[in-house]
């Protein structure tokens, strides 16, 4: 089942609870080591892979190379449990600054999920660009949440669309994840029920144990999203594109 939360969008200030993200928790993040990624490989049942796009959709690029695109929100408790594997995956392709540690909506499904947030973040890569578009905090403004960031008009082309069936089971879900126009991630790819009650450190901590049922659901989310990127980026880093266990995971993508 892909579960989907429906985008809101509302004026207000650029407020946020957002703090950086302490740096041990983005340190073991951003380096889960090879070998505890291959022992999980593509993870626990029920992660839903990227569905490959249909018709000869031009290449999503941004500088030269192969973009991917995210759009989310910081109430969203489906876009907090997206963002790690998203984090654990891209940093075997480049390097982030300036993440945020964040947390769902109190007030939404699954509560207080622990996450972080790519509101003011960068990221650096030889081999791609990623492109996170946080529209909303997890602050209340009226009825909805205040206003973070908004995408482009190309953005909200592309939102419009790809999030939509049969990519999605409605349209508008997020977190929505373009990954160079040729596979499409709307809602969480697991459930965040795994993630309920954890810190940020007690996730973080996790992933180096395959038996954790955060490590098999968030690596094993991670390693497709690899093979994913892995199609952009025309399998390089070779070490990581050519590795048995994302030679495997590619097997979870259509196209």
């Amino acid at each position: 089942m892909v579960i989907v939360a429906v985008a809101v969008t509302s004026g207000g200030s650029k407020a946020t609870a957002t703090t950086p993200a302490p740096a041990d928790v983005v340190q073991a993040t951003t380096n889960v080591p090879p070998d505890k990624l291959a022992a999980v490989g593509v993870g626990a049942s029920g992660i839903q892979p990227p569905k490959a796009t249909t018709g000869n959709q031009p290449a999503l690029v941004s500088n030269g190379k192969p973009e991917v695109l995210y759009i989310g929100a910081e109430y969203c408790p489906f876009c907090a449990a997206e963002r790690w594997p998203m984090v654990v995956a891209l940093s075997r392709f480049g390097t982030f600054s300036n993440l945020g540690a964040t947390e769902s909506a109190t007030s939404d499904q699954f509560p207080g999920t622990k996450t972080f947030s790519f509101y003011r973040s960068t990221y650096s890569s030889p081999y791609l660009v990623f492109t996170p578009v946080e529209e909303q905090s997890n602050q209340r403004s009226g009825n909805s949440y205040t206003t973070l960031q908004k995408p482009t008009a190309d953005q909200q082309k592309l939102f419009q669309q790809f999030d939509t069936p049969p990519y999605s089971q409605s349209s508008g879900g997020i977190p929505f994840v373009d990954f160079g126009n040729r596979s499409i991630v709307s809602g969480a790819s697991y459930s965040p029920q795994v993630l309920q009650g954890q810190s940020m450190a007690a996730i973080a901590g996790s992933l180096v144990d395959p038996s954790n049922p955060i490590a098999q659901n968030v690596n094993g989310t991670a390693n497709i999203l690899t093979a994913a990127i892995c199609q952009l980026t025309n399998n390089q880093p070779a070490q990581v594109c050519s590795s048995p266990t994302i030679t495997a995971a590619k097997g979870k993508l259509g196209g």
